[in-house]
């Protein structure tokens, strides 16, 4: 992708730190069933205090666990730790190529989004590795993934999260990598336009495979609304940041993590009424939809049929 490289900060971004342990679901001590069930944490937060989340293997442990494992000891907020690195010294944010590279895609959706929406307020944006740290709606485990917590209006996200979508799930590229960020932003969306109050309130009425239906339909829409993110961003010379390619880096991402994938890739039999985040075709239709036409009107995945 053609990204801005934006060096400076800003207090919207910053670094919660480096821990000396977890992390991953490939080995250590975040892999195996620990893994599984600190990768269950945020779909419980989707689902009862409306942290979306576009987390790998996250479906898996639900569905492998079952809808009663809440593993939440408290709800309510939290403040982020210091930002102390393994190496005792200060977190600085954007300092790796990774981060960098987030924090360009993060800026770029803030430049889109406030073209969009008048008065539009950008979300902060944390990074955290093999670390636990606190977010305003509980514990961000380093084996969660990315999440966006609509107490604080932020965007959690530890990279090595990136490697995992590479090695384990096929979806290697910056546009994969873009797609998830724009995604979780895409949540932020819903919060500021008050479509996430809407669906936790009809939640909070609902069975709880109703409940599950409505978090897919905001999931779907998320995913449009980081297509017309990917559609819509120019760089400074106004070039389009997507590239040969990138639209098919992005639609591997999507077809990774549908809900029917991840159960099948678990020995499961997909069952449509678990669903919370969509299947691999429908994540592909709507991101589709937000890439081909750029415009968040397009993007009502609770005024037709999915």
């Amino acid at each position: 992708m053609r990204l801005d490289d934006d060096s400076g900060l800003g207090d919207d971004i910053r670094d919660l730190g480096r821990g000396g342990g977890g992390g991953g679901f490939g080995g250590g001590s975040g892999g195996g069933l620990g893994g599984l069930l600190f990768a269950i944490l945020p779909m419980l937060l989707g689902r009862k205090m409306g942290c979306g989340t576009i987390l790998i293997l996250g479906a898996a442990a639900f569905f492998l666990l079952g809808p009663g494992a809440n593993m939440l000891s408290s709800g309510g907020g939290g403040t982020a730790d210091p930002a102390i690195d393994s190496r005792g010294g200060a977190a600085v944010a954007c300092d790796t190529e990774a981060e960098r590279f987030a924090c360009n895609v993060f800026r770029s959706t803030h430049t889109v989004w406030s073209g969009l929406i008048n008065g539009y307020q950008k979300p902060t944006l944390s990074f955290y590795e093999n670390s636990t740290r606190r977010s305003g709606c509980g514990p961000a485990q380093s084996a969660m993934g990315p999440f966006y917590c609509p107490a604080d209006q932020g965007v959690y996200l530890d990279t090595s999260f990136f490697r995992e979508l590479d090695q384990k799930f096929g979806a290697a590229g910056d546009a994969a990598q873009a797609y998830v960020i724009a995604h979780e932003v895409g949540h932020h969306i819903q919060t500021v336009s008050g479509i996430s109050d809407q669906v936790r309130r009809a939640q909070q009425r609902a069975s709880q495979a109703e409940g599950n239906a409505l978090q897919v339909r905001m999931e779907l829409q998320a995913d449009c609304y980081a297509g017309v993110w990917a559609a819509r961003a120019k760089t400074r010379d106004g070039q389009s940041v997507m590239e040969a390619g990138d639209m098919e880096e992005a639609m591997r991402a999507a077809n990774a993590i549908g809900d029917d994938t991840l159960m099948r890739s678990a020995g499961q039999r997909p069952v449509p009424e678990s669903f919370t985040h969509g299947t691999s075709e429908q994540r592909m239709t709507w991101l589709r939809r937000g890439l081909q036409t750029g415009d968040p009107r397009q993007c009502d995945a609770f005024g037709q049929n999915i």
